[in-house]
């Protein structure tokens, strides 16, 4: 008796039968279909998408850009004519200001010098806060992106939370407030995060997915916004501490 089977399906397993699987590294998808493919840590699927739309630098984007310049040098043009400069009188080399305010950029540095002394606060910690921005893109946290609370990861949030806490006390002794308060801040607000306080609230919940660096970096633009904002408005002659409306 013969092959009661359609002559298709017959082809199919004689086809499948003659295919031979091999194991091989690669990471094309499209170009080895029938191979069993293991991807390696140092490769990914390769599957080319579909080929968007392009156009030009040049006239789609540097005329846009050259629109935008135009249009912000005559804002700026106007703004100069409707209103006048805040400058103050001629500068005299016998009278110096009180007090002497460096420009905005540097007014954090400056008002670290109210609390330590000058090799501290103008070499030592600015040279460490530049030294460790620079060091913190090479850790695998600002990589991999693991939330500071995981469970896996307890030591290092115990390591974050001890290292803050060593920094208000040592700010609190020198009295240097505008660094510790906002150090203080960032403490208590990752405990709250850690110890699961107010849970289901949104805010919260995307604070709690942010990794070490996020954290790093936010400590570090909260303590330069405070010293920038207090150095501006808040000091006086003599250094003192003035109120703005005053």
């Amino acid at each position: 008796m013969g092959d009661s089977r359609p002559r298709n399906i017959r082809n199919e397993k004689t086809m499948a039968n003659e295919i031979q699987y091999q194991a091989a590294v690669s990471s094309d998808a499209k170009k080895d279909p029938v191979r069993v493919v293991f991807l390696t840590a140092k490769t990914s699927a390769a599957v080319k998408g579909s080929t968007e739309k392009r156009l030009m630098s040049y006239p789609h984007l540097l005329l846009r850009e050259l629109l935008v310049f135009e249009v912000l040098t005559v804002l700026l043009v106007v703004l100069a004519l409707v209103w006048d400069a805040p400058l103050e009188q001629l500068a005299n080399p016998l009278l110096t200001p009180n007090p002497a305010k460096a420009p905005w950029y540097f007014l954090g540095l400056q008002e670290l010098l109210h609390y330590f002394p000058p090799i501290v606060a103008g070499i030592i910690i600015p040279t460490l806060v530049v030294v460790a921005l620079i060091v913190i893109p090479y850790f695998d946290v600002n990589i991999k992106r693991e939330r500071l609370w995981d469970a896996a990861h307890h030591l290092r949030f115990r390591a974050f939370e001890g290292t803050l806490a060593a920094m208000v006390i040592v700010l609190s002794f020198y009295g240097a407030w505008t660094v510790a308060v906002p150090t203080a801040l960032i403490t208590l607000l990752s405990l709250i995060i850690a110890l699961r306080v107010c849970t289901g609230l949104r805010p919260v919940e995307y604070l709690r997915m942010k990794p070490l660096s996020w954290w790093i970096m936010t400590w570090f633009v909260a303590v330069s916004s405070t010293l920038t904002i207090v150095g501006t408005f808040f000091r006086g002659p003599g250094w003192s501490w003035v109120w703005p409306w005053k």
